[in-house]
C-alpha cells in the first residue's frame, strides 16, 4: 500500500530586524502532502552471519541497471521535486545563491614548459576553463570542458604534462564517474594524438615524450561497471601511438593482489616510484631505476602498517614523509644507493602538530595542523628551518609546490569567514604578495568564527569551530547546520563556502566539530574512531549537538545535521540512535549498509576504518549494532532528505536507496523522508555549476521550511 504523509507545521518564522539579527514570529506554512511510492519488499532475501539471520528486503535496489530500479528512482525523484516545488521561497533562495555564485574564480597557477597554466570560471560556467599564457602575453583557452557535453556534466578531472610541457594527457569524467577517459594531446597545437585510455583512480605520469605510466583495474565486459567490485589494481606503461590493449604491465601480481596502486616518475626522470595499498591507511613503497632497461623493482618498505609518501628526490636521496613511529608525521632521507629502512635518517622530526609536506624550489614546505588551524614553515634539504611563512590569519593554507628550478610558488588561504585568496611566494626571500583576490559580492567582515572545546561522552575534549553573523542573539532559536565527517584520517580545516552565506545571512550558525576518526591530531586521533571504536565518532557528534543546544546557539527544533560519504554514515547512525537529536537531517552519498559495503567498487579498501562483517562474529555484531540501514525501527524521525547520484561508483547509490525506502516505511512522525537522486553526477566532484546551485538551493529550502525559517529575500 502507498503511504501518505501530511505535513502541517506550526512554525516559528524569522524576519530581519533593524539591527541585523532575527526576530521570531509565530505563523504556519501550508500543508504539503507526501505520497511515497510503493516500494516492493522481498522478505525472502536474507544472509546468515555467524548464526544470525539478517533480512534484506530491498536488495533488488542494488541492481542499478534494472528497469525496476530505474522506475523507483524516477518515482522517488518526482515525489521529492513535487515537495520542493511547493516550498514558497525555493526560487528566491536559488536566485540569491546564483547571484552570490556569479563571480570570477581562479586556481593557483602552475608552470609547464614555457607556459603558465591556471583554471578560471567566469562566474556561472558549468565547468572551469583551463587557460595558459606566456610571460607578459595574452591568456588563451587551452581546454574548455564546457564543450565536452551540452549539459555541462562532463568535467576535466585532471591533467599531466611531459617534462618539457610539449605533450599533455587529461582525464575526463562523464557524469561524475570515477571511471574516466584519458586523452593525449599535443600541447602546442592542442590536437589529440589519437591515444585514448579508460582507467580508474589514476592519471598519467610521463617518461620523456614517448609514453607514460598509469594504474588501472580490469574493466568488466558485462554487468554494471558502476557497482562491480574493484580489485587488483596494476601499474601499466603506455607507449604513444599504440592501443591500450598492448600496454605493458609494469607491476602487479594476481597471486597477491592489491586494491590501490599508484606510480609516479621523479622530477629528474630517473626513478619510478610505486605505492601499493590494500586499505585506505598504510602502504608499501617501491622504486625502479627507469634509466636502466631491465632494472628490478626495489622495495623501500613493504609492511603497509604506516603511511609513506615521497616528497622529493635528488641525485642522492629519496625524501619521504612517514608516520612510522611518529603518529603526526616526520621527514626522513633514504639513500638512493640503498633506500632500505636500516639506512633511513630523520631530518625533520615529528612535532605535536600534524605534518603535510611539499617541495618547491629545492626546499621543503611543512604545513602543520594545530587544532585544525595551519602554520607553515620552510626548511632546506638538511632539515634546517629557514623561516615561518606569514599567513594572513587563522585558517587553511594549501599549495607550496613547484619544480626545483622555479623561483616562486603559490598558495591559497581561506577560512570560514574569508573567501579564498591566492598568494605568490618568493622562495628565496619568503616574501608573499596577493596574486588573485576573490571578487565575491559579499562582505565577510560581518561574520565571525570562534573555536570552542567541548567534552564528549567519555571525557575527551573535542574542538569545534562555530561561524555566525556578528551580533547574533544566543536565544536558542537560531537555525544551525552541524556538519561532520570523522573518518579515514581526514581533517576538516576552515574553508569558505559561498553556499553557507545563505544560512549565515539569515541569522544562522554553521558548526564543524573535529571528530575522532579524523586526522586533526594525527594517527592516534584517527585510530580512536575506527572499527570497534567507531561509536566514539557518533558520540562526539551527538555531544556537539547537545553543546550547541545547551549554550543556546540553537535548539533541537532549529538544528540540522549534515555529512557526506563517511559523514553520511555518521548522520544515518546518529538519527537511528537518537531520532530526536535534530529537526532536519541530510545524509549525503552515505555508507548505510555496513554489512555489505565491501562487496561494491572499492569498498573493501575501507576495512581499515570499518572492519567487515566477514572478519569475525565480534566485528559483525559491532557493525550490525550501528549500521544505519539495520537499525531503523518505527520512530519519529527528523525531516530527512537523503541525497545520492546515479553515477556514484565510490559509495554506490544502493546504500541510499535501501536506507530511504526503509526510513520511509518506518517514519511514524509528521516529518517528510525524501531522497534526491542527482542524474549524470557522481560522488561529489565534477558537478556542473547548475547542478550545484540547484542542489544547494534545495538543501536550504528543505531545511528552512522544516525548521520554520522565512528567508529575508
Amino acid at each position: 500500500m502507498q503511504r501518505i504523509l501530511t505535513l502541517a507545521v506550526g512554525c516559528i518564522l524569522f524576519t530581519a530586524c533593524n539591527n541585523g539579527n532575527k526576530q521570531a514570529e509565530l505563523t504556519s506554512y501550508k500543508s504539503i502532502k507526501v505520497t511515497y511510492p510503493e516500494t516492493k519488499k522481498d522478505t525472502t532475501v536474507k544472509d546468515d552471519y555467524f548464526g544470525t539471520a539478517v533480512y534484506d528486503p530491498y536488495r533488488w535496489l542494488e541492481n542499478d541497471t534494472s528497469a525496476e530500479t530505474a522506475a523507483w528512482v524516477k518515482a522517488e525523484n518526482e515525489v521529492t521535486q513535487n515537495y520542493l516545488g511547493q516550498i514558497p521561497f525555493r526560487e528566491a533562495i536559488k536566485k540569491r545563491y546564483e547571484t552570490l555564485f556569479n563571480f570570477e574564480k581562479y586556481s593557483a597557477p602552475f608552470k609547464q614548459g614555457k607556459f603558465t597554466y591556471y583554471y578560471k570560471n567566469s562566474g556561472l560556467q558549468n565547468q572551469g576553463v583551463l587557460y595558459r599564457e606566456l610571460e607578459g602575453g595574452t591568456p588563451e583557452v587551452f581546454l574548455d570542458p564546457n564543450t565536452f557535453s551540452k549539459d555541462g556534466t562532463t568535467s576535466l578531472a585532471g591533467i599531466s604534462f611531459s617534462k618539457d610541457g610539449s605533450i599533455a594527457a587529461y582525464n575526463i569524467s562523464e557524469g561524475g564517474s570515477d571511471w574516466q577517459k584519458l586523452i593525449v594531446i599535443d600541447a602546442g597545437t592542442k590536437k589529440q594524438t589519437g591515444d585514448t585510455l579508460s582507467l580508474k583512480f589514476s592519471g598519467a605520469s610521463w617518461k620523456g615524450n614517448d609514453g607514460f605510466y598509469y594504474s588501472n583495474y580490469e574493466r568488466l565486459k558485462e554487468g554494471s561497471v558502476l557497482t562491480a567490485k574493484n580489485e587488483n589494481h596494476k601499474l601499466y606503461y603506455h607507449k604513444l601511438g599504440t592501443p591500450q590493449s598492448e600496454d605493458k604491465m609494469v607491476y602487479g601480481n594476481d597471486a597477491a593482489p592489491v586494491r590501490y596502486m599508484f606510480g609516479g616518475v621523479s622530477e629528474n626522470e630517473k626513478w619510478l616510484i610505486i605505492g601499493t595499498a590494500n586499505e585506505t591507511y598504510g602502504n608499501a613503497l617501491y622504486v625502479q631505476d627507469i634509466t636502466k632497461p631491465g632494472s628490478t623493482v626495489i622495495p623501500i618498505t613493504t609492511d603497509m602498517k604506516a603511511s609513506y609518501s615521497v616528497v622529493d628526490v635528488d641525485d642522492n636521496f629519496f625524501y619521504i614523509q612517514t608516520d612510522k613511529d611518529a603518529p603526526t608525521g616526520k621527514i626522513i632521507t633514504a639513500p638512493a644507493t640503498d633506500p632500505s629502512l636500516a639506512n633511513w635518517k630523520t631530518i625533520i622530526d615529528a612535532k605535536p602538530e600534524v605534518l603535510s609536506a611539499s617541495a618547491a624550489g629545492g626546499t621543503f614546505y611543512c604545513t602543520y595542523l594545530k587544532d585544525a588551524i595551519n602554520k607553515v614553515y620552510q626548511y632546506d634539504r638538511t632539515g634546517k628551518q629557514l623561516r615561518e611563512v606569514t599567513l594572513p590569519g587563522l585558517g587553511t593554507a594549501d599549495g607550496f609546490s613547484a619544480k626545483k628550478d622555479e623561483k616562486e610558488t603559490y598558495f591559497t588561504f581561506t577560512s570560514y569567514v574569508n573567501p579564498a585568496i591566492i598568494y605568490k611566494l618568493d622562495i628565496a626571500s619568503g616574501k608573499t604578495e596577493v596574486y588573485k583576490e576573490s571578487k565575491l559580492q559579499f562582505d565577510p567582515k560581518n561574520l565571525e568564527s570562534k573555536q570552542i572545546f567541548y567534552t564528549t561522552k567519555d571525557g575527551t575534549k573535542i574542538p569545534m569551530i562555530i561561524t555566525y553573523k556578528k551580533g547574533i542573539e544566543l536565544n536558542g532559536k537560531n537555525p544551525c547546520l552541524l556538519y561532520g565527517y570523522g573518518g579515514f584520517g581526514v581533517s576538516l580545516t576552515p574553508y569558505f563556502s559561498t553556499s553557507n552565506i545563505i544560512l549565515l545571512e539569515n541569522g544562522g550558525v554553521f558548526a564543524v566539530p573535529n571528530l575522532r576518526g579524523g586526522g586533526e591530531y594525527g594517527e592516534d586521533w584517527h585510530n580512536q574512531g575506527i572499527k570497534l571504536k567507531k561509536q566514539n565518532v557518533f558520540d562526539d557528534f551527538i555531544a556537539a549537538a547537545q553543546w550547541l543546544v545547551d549554550n543556546k546557539y540553537t535548539s533541537r527544533e532549529t538544528l540540522a545535521i549534515e555529512g557526506g560519504s563517511n559523514g553520511g554514515l555518521l548522520v544515518g547512525a546518529c538519527i537511528t540512535q537518537q531520532p530526536g537529536m535534530c529537526k532536519v537531517a541530510f545524509p549525503a552519498v552515505g555508507v548505510m549498509d555496513m554489512l555489505r559495503y565491501h562487496k561494491f567498487t572499492a569498498g573493501a579498501g575501507w576495512a581499515y576504518d570499518y572492519g567487515t562483517s566477514a572478519d569475525s562474529k565480534g566485528m559483525f555484531d559491532y557493525l550490525y549494532h550501528y549500521s544505519p540501514l539495520h537499525n531503523i525501527k518505527p520512530a519519529d524521525y527528523p525531516a530527512t532528505m537523503v541525497t545520492t547520484a546515479d553515477h556514484d561508483d565510490r559509495v554506490v547509490p544502493a546504500h541510499s536507496f535501501k536506507f530511504a525506502a526503509t526510513l520511509q516505511e518506518n517514519q511514524k512522525g509528521i516529518n517528510p523522508v525524501l531522497i534526491r537522486i542527482e542524474t549524470k553526477a557522481g560522488h561529489g566532484a565534477g558537478r556542473s555549476t547548475q547542478q550545484t546551485i540547484q542542489e544547494q538551493a534545495d538543501k536550504w529550502s528543505f531545511m528552512f521550511y522544516n525548521i520554520g525559517v522565512k528567508p529575508t529575500y
